[in-house]
């Protein structure tokens, strides 16, 4: 029961959101903030870690949770790094939810516990995301099936929060099939299930040979029999994936930088992972004025860009305001900066 008193809440809440989006373009609907930029494993192609970072302090990530609920902002979601190396990991999502936004966690999963769990549930915590990237660790990635099959049973039977599974295809993955069989043991686990394209250093498309592109269309084709009955934010937004698979660009208007900011542990935003220094503005002066100028700021990286919480939170826009290469809307937005 409480479990689905929890998923009714998520839900309501969701729809509430979704009708604000609608109605008002002036606040972020994602947000990825990193409390802690240190990971306990070290996989070949993530640009996204150290081993030597100390965690953002409490107090200073509280008072960057109070400035995104002050611009609106829809979804909070954690990013790493690992964010549960960070100790107060808890009271941040406890926090987030106080302040009335929907609160997330990407990680990757080394560390769930049926204890952790349930603090995670204590907290609020609403959605969380895994990337698995093979059945068998190898010198590339170590988020295997095989090390995280146990944590997924844990996570079945005790989270009272949504989960979604992300297999993955591309660059630095050996074996295609991998993909395959973790979407299938995802879905025997009753969780909702994604995947993605992996990108290149520089956040942008590496095209799928033939044996990746079959395993992708099989899975494509296998979410969609579930998404009557799993259908959420990483599943049902997925065309833009169609023609990245096939190295095609697609056209359409990038909202990084307003609708979805990426907050790193030096309290900057940025539009997402793969291009940080675009804008690199401190979120302490982050203003609607600036979401606006990002709204409208073409994004040079956009045609083969394959960061998909970005092309999905965008959607919703799509059909407004669309965006024009001005330089006295944005300084630095059209070419890559890191």
């Amino acid at each position: 029961m409480p479990r689905l008193r929890r998923k009714l809440s998520r839900r309501a809440r969701s729809v509430r959101e979704f009708a604000r989006g609608l109605a008002s373009t002036d606040h972020p609907l994602l947000v990825h903030i990193v409390p802690i930029r240190r990971c306990n494993i070290d996989c070949g192609y993530c640009n996204e870690y150290d081993k030597v970072s100390q965690p953002v302090p409490a107090a200073e990530m509280i008072r960057r949770i109070d400035l995104l609920a002050d611009l609106g902002t829809s979804v909070v979601a954690f990013s790493g790094g690992e964010p549960m190396l960070h100790p107060d990991l808890d009271t941040l999502i406890a926090h987030i939810r106080r302040r009335g936004m929907i609160a997330g966690l990407i990680t990757n999963g080394y560390l769930m516990s049926p204890r952790r769990i349930g603090a995670l549930n204590d907290a609020g915590l609403d959605y969380l995301q895994i990337s698995i990237d093979n059945v068998e660790p190898d010198e590339v990635s170590k988020k295997s099936l095989r090390l995280l099959d146990k944590k997924l049973q844990w996570l079945a039977e005790y989270a009272h929060f949504d989960i979604n599974i992300n297999s993955v295809v591309g660059g630095g993955i050996k074996n295609p099939e991998d993909a395959r069989t973790i979407n299938i043991r995802a879905a025997q686990l009753g969780f909702s299930t994604s995947i993605g394209i992996i990108h290149d250093g520089s956040g942008l498309l590496k095209p799928l040979g033939p044996a990746e592109r079959t395993v992708f269309d099989d899975v494509m084709q296998r979410i969609d029999g579930r998404r009557q009955v799993l259908k959420n934010l990483y599943s049902g937004i997925r065309r833009f994936q169609l023609n990245l698979a096939d190295g095609r660009p697609n056209d359409w208007h990038c909202r990084a930088g307003a609708r979805y900011l990426y907050v790193c542990e030096n309290g900057l935003v940025h539009w997402c992972s793969q291009q940080r220094g675009c804008p690199g503005v401190p979120l302490a002066t982050y203003s609607r004025e600036d979401i606006r100028r990002e709204f409208l700021a073409p994004k040079w990286c956009a045609p083969f860009c394959t960061i998909g919480c970005v092309h999905r939170v965008s959607t919703m826009d799509y059909w407004r305001k669309p965006q024009r290469h001005d330089p006295s809307i944005s300084q630095g937005s059209v070419s890559p900066a890191r």
